[in-house]
This record gives C-alpha cells, structure tokens and sequence, in this order.
C-alpha cells in the first residue's frame, strides 16, 4: 500500500513540474465569431499556440452583453487553461447597468494585458438625410425618440459613446443592442436603425458604397483609415473621445507564474509586425500593456463611463 502512496505522490510531483501549457488552453470570446473582439482574440491564439506548442482554442460564448462568457472565465479553474477577451462592458461598465452580475469583475477576474484599442465612426442611415454631425445633433433633437441607434451590446463602448451624445447633445434616442457588430450593421443596411458608433473598418466600405454617412470618429484627430471624416475634437467635443478596448484576462487567483509567463508571452506576439499590420488594417493600434498599467487603464475606464452611465440613467434591466 505504501509503494502504491509513493507512487501517487511521485505522479503528482511530476504533473505539477509540467511546464505550462501542459495541454490546450480555451480563449473565451463573449461575442460571435467575426466581431472585432472575435478578430483580436484569433490573432493573439494563433500567435500563442506558436508561441507555446499547444492549441489554444477560441470559444465564442455570446449573451447578455458579454456576461455570459465572462461569467464563464471568473468561475473556470484558476489554472491557466481558461482565459478571456474582455471589452470595455463586461469587465468595466457592465457592473453599473446591471442591478446584478453574476460575476465581480474586480474581484474574479485578474488583468494580463490590454491588447488593442480603436477609435469609433459616427455612421448614419442615408434615409436621414443628415450630412454633418452638428446637423445629426439638431435633427435627433428636433424628433426626440424618433432615431434608433444599434450597438454591439449593453455597457460597449457603441452604446455608451451614444449615451454620452445624448447627454452632450440634449437629445432622446432609442438604443437597440446586438450581439456583436455583424447584426448591428445588417440591420442598419436594412434601415431598422438609423445611427450607431462603430469600429471603422467595419463600416468604411458600406460608406464609400453610399449605403451608410460618415459624420466623426470619436478621436482627438483624424484617423489615417478615414482622413475625410473630421474628429469629434475639431468638431468642438474633445469630452466625445471614446475607445473600444480588448483586453486579455484570467480568473483571479490563476498562479503568478502562469500570469508572468503569458503576460510576456503576449506583449512579445502583439508586438510583432505582422500583428501590428494585421490588426492596424482591422482599425486597432495595439497596445501590448503590462498587467499593471492595464488594471489601471480598467479603473480608468470605469470611473470614466460610470458617471455617464449614471448621468443618463442607462439600464439593461
């Protein structure tokens, strides 16, 4: 019986000495396959199955806002194994639109590194036939409730960078969230909506084709992929700046060293060329951050958006 404990122990020793990744890791996407934190995360799992020599399989895990997948991750195994793409609602803001989360993204989930950022386009439906930002301003203020805007889910930076227009603007709009970018842009080349905040390569070919108008990029200066479309800051509304984000993180009490290990890992992928290229042709400059200046970029963002959030009243309950 002894031979048989030491014999346990000795296989328990050398499962633990196991250099990480031992086998596959699972990248969690809370968002449909073809969505921008979709694109981001395929890119980095490819990279770090290379990097590593173990597969490192994408999940898409859709529902409510991204919290459904991000639930997922706070409550996996803190070994490693399962990982996420977080964005700005589920891991920032969500926590003050929901009355509830099943999950504290503060306390659940621990930063590994930011990886990308994108400014936003203000697009419209011809049918408005609005051409300027100004003159949208003044037109949703004049049909007050009459407009419906789309956004790739509650508590994104879509839906909160309209919340705050409409604050600034002084007007009342109706929000339509999706479940991801492609639903929201089908919808708004079929005319169910009239107006959304999007990533902008997303919808730059649908307005060099005429089917959307280009009214500003929710930057301080114009952007290299749309140089004709002025910037909500030369427009007089630097407040309007706003940032989709993607980030990678893990449940929180997943090993330092493990963290150590794909923290570096990451930054030395996205900080390849070919990843810059990539994902600079998909309107993202990668950011590659430290875990430490990624915690406090989320805590940056969520004392930022919760103020509009409370300002506005926005709800998802």
């Amino acid at each position: 019986m002894r031979w048989v404990l030491l014999l346990l122990a000795l296989v328990c020793t050398l499962a633990l000495a196991q250099p990480y990744p031992a086998h596959p890791v699972k990248l969690i996407v809370p968002f449909p396959a073809g969505s921008t934190p979709d694109i981001v995360g395929r890119t980095l799992a490819s990279k770090l199955q290379e990097a590593f020599g173990q597969p490192f399989v994408v999940d898409n895990r859709t529902g409510a806002g991204g919290n459904i997948g991000t639930d997922a991750v706070a409550k996996a195994p803190a070994d490693g194994y399962t990982l996420l793409i977080g964005i700005n609602g589920p891991v920032a803001t969500n926590k003050y639109l929901y009355k509830s989360l099943p999950y504290d993204p503060d306390k659940d989930l621990m930063p590994i590194s930011l990886l990308a950022t994108a400014p936003q386009m203000l697009v419209v439906s011809p049918q408005l036939q609005v051409d300027t930002f100004r003159g949208f301003v003044e037109y949703a203020r004049a049909h007050p409730g009459r407009i419906s805007y789309g956004s790739v889910g509650s508590g994104s930076a879509s839906h909160l960078t309209m919340e705050l227009l409409k604050r600034e603007g002084s007007f009342e709009a109706v929000h339509v969230p999706y479940r991801g970018f492609p639903p929201a842009v089908t919808d708004m080349l079929a005319g169910n909506i009239q107006a959304m905040f999007a990533i902008i390569p997303g919808v730059l070919p649908h307005v060099r084709a005429g089917k959307m108008k280009a009214l500003a990029v929710t930057a301080l200066k114009r952007n290299a992929l749309a140089p004709e479309v002025p910037s909500v800051g030369e427009l007089g509304f630097p407040q309007l700046e706003s940032l989709a984000w993607i980030g990678l993180l893990a449940p929180a009490a997943t090993p330092p060293e493990v963290l150590e290990l794909l923290s570096a890992e990451t930054i030395r992928s996205m900080q390849a060329a070919a990843v810059r290229e990539l994902l600079g042709k998909q309107g993202f400059e990668v950011v590659a951050s430290p875990p430490a200046d990624f915690r406090r970029w989320i805590h940056a963002e969520s004392e930022k958006w919760s103020r509009v959030i409370r300002a506005s009243g926005a709800t998802v309950d």
